[in-house]
């Protein structure tokens, strides 16, 4: 706000005029709010896919799904018993004091966080760390690698897969088969069977794991199978691009309207960096 007094440049850019009073904070969290309400983020995101000009480079047979974690701004400390209990802290106690969760039993069951009561403890594997986190979810189409769709949702459940479900679907609302490329993480029977029905075909990694993969060679002999397998990487790119320059490896926002709202946001960015590189023409 204080660049905004004397920076020409700032003003240009945000459109006011020279001796125009500059807006109170307050204004932005407002602005925000209505943001929020009327869903821009996801209208953004739309509308750059829906240009002329955007609709050529995309493809509407093969797209790729994949999810990522992103961290809550909230700390362990705050994830408290439903009951309103809590074990002192090693150092007096106090709002920074030290705490000692050892031997202590905690799940989203029983504890939630007293910051960001929307975040949910989680991690991605065995040994590996739980954080209060969310879950953000995309589906790019293949070809070109931009985003079609993001979305956020909480870490309850299997989220990737009801999320993959419901962003898939509108695209599968024609009479041929489109694929779907995915991790591992996604071969399950149920989610496999789920997309047949919609007249999608799995191009799910295998995880063979100490278990059965739902994807069989009826799937995996066809070389389409196998590009969907090294297209659906790209997505990482696009996760990667949102959590480091776009700065959400953690969420500066708490609650997951907002949290979803940025990510969202982010995604549309990504989007419109990749385009000048797909259109060939100077950034």
């Amino acid at each position: 706000m204080e660049r905004l007094e004397f920076d020409l440049l700032f003003r240009w850019f945000v459109g006011l005029d020279v001796d125009e009073p500059v807006w109170d904070h307050s204004t932005f969290s407002k602005n925000r709010d209505r943001q929020l309400a009327g869903e821009i983020a996801a209208k953004f995101l739309t509308a750059i896919l829906d240009h002329p000009r955007v609709r050529r480079l995309l493809s509407s047979d093969h797209f790729s799904v994949d999810g990522t974690l992103i961290e809550a701004w909230a700390s362990m400390k705050s994830f408290r018993p439903h009951d309103g209990g809590d074990r002192e802290g090693g150092n007096g106690g106090g709002r920074d004091g030290f705490a000692d969760f050892r031997g202590e039993n905690r799940s989203n069951d029983t504890h939630t966080s007293t910051t960001d009561p929307d975040a949910m403890l989680y991690k991605k594997g065995p040994g590996m760390e739980a954080k209060l986190c969310f879950i953000g979810h995309g589906l790019i189409e293949n070809r070109s690698g931009l985003l079609l769709n993001a979305r956020l949702t909480r870490v309850s459940g299997h989220p990737e897969r009801l999320a993959a479900l419901e962003m898939i679907e509108p695209f599968a609302e024609r009479p041929q088969g489109i694929t779907l490329g995915a991790d591992r993480g996604y071969d399950a029977a149920d989610f496999v069977d789920e997309l047949r029905t919609l007249n999608v075909r799995p191009h799910v990694a295998q995880n063979v794991s100490r278990r059965r993969s739902a994807i069989n060679g009826r799937t995996t002999r066809h070389a389409r199978y196998a590009a969907s397998i090294r297209a659906r990487k790209r997505i990482e790119e696009a996760f990667g691009w949102i959590k480091t320059i776009a700065g959400l490896r953690k969420a500066k926002l708490r609650g997951l309207a907002k949290v979803d709202w940025a990510f969202t946001f982010a995604a549309a960015a990504y989007n419109l960096i990749r385009l000048p590189k797909l259109l060939g023409v100077p950034a």
